[in-house]
């Protein structure tokens, strides 16, 4: 997998307003990803107590996803006044101490389906800097509703603030990568560790289930054009929704 990652890796003097950045945390577990606005600064989706609908596993798996922070203040971040998630960090604190990948938009099928691991990169194409940048700043002041690592998470924020693309089906997953391949991998996982032990007898199986997991993440990328309930809304309207969704 490290070979996979690799390629993605870039220099932070290659950074430029809009990008769409992402650090692995424990293990390669899981990544935590942001949008970067410039002056070494990033506006990402954190979980900050209000996350639903996760359990204690996947708990561990939040808490090593967000940036951790020491007993020293960092002296260029200020503390949030707000309590929505949305925050902006220095590039240190959002690294944590990782390692700086950029996210791709706008491949091809092809190179898709060639990264096994999602949570890298997209078919969606993305919108101007300019555009990005203003959906990072917007709902830094206004929030990007409650933290859900399955619906609403760190990455959807992110894809959502570089393609103006939401999910609307409140019963299925977010629109990232990484939650479909959480939920998408542990039978290609399966496979791939016992295929030793069955590659004599049941090759064809081990084909038949890596080809439904490929199938199944290329169906479920919001760009891929078979997922539904995707829309393009703005920024202002999405706040409308969440607000009226939460009742406030």
């Amino acid at each position: 997998m490290n070979d996979e990652l690799d390629d993605r890796r870039i220099d932070r003097e290659s950074l430029k307003p809009g990008d769409h950045i992402y650090s692995w945390r424990t293990g390669y577990i899981y990544s935590h990803h942001g949008i970067y606005v410039g002056d070494a600064s990033v506006i990402h989706f954190t979980r900050r107590g209000q996350e639903v609908g996760t359990g204690a596993y996947i708990d561990l798996l939040l808490v090593s996803s967000g940036p951790y922070f020491t007993q020293i203040p960092c002296s260029i971040c200020t503390p949030s006044e707000v309590d929505h998630g949305v925050v902006i960090s220095c590039l240190n604190c959002f690294l944590s101490g990782g390692i700086l990948y950029r996210f791709e938009y706008g491949v091809s099928p092809a190179l898709f389906l060639l990264k096994v691991r999602g949570g890298t990169c997209t078919l969606a194409v993305s919108d101007p800097p300019e555009d990005v940048v203003d959906r990072a700043k917007y709902l830094l002041k206004n929030g990007f509703g409650c933290y859900n690592l399955f619906k609403n998470n760190c990455e959807d924020f992110a894809i959502y603030c570089k393609t103006g693309l939401i999910v609307l089906d409140q019963g299925a997953i977010g629109q990232g990568g990484q939650v479909a391949t959480i939920v998408n991998g542990p039978l290609a996982t399966l496979l791939a560790s016992s295929s030793k032990i069955v590659a004599t007898t049941n090759i064809y199986g081990i084909v038949c289930g890596l080809t439904v997991y490929c199938a199944n993440r290329y169906a479920a990328d919001i760009g891929s054009g078979m997922r539904k309930g995707v829309e393009k809304i703005s920024a202002e309207d999405l706040t409308r929704r969440l607000r009226a969704a939460s009742g406030d």
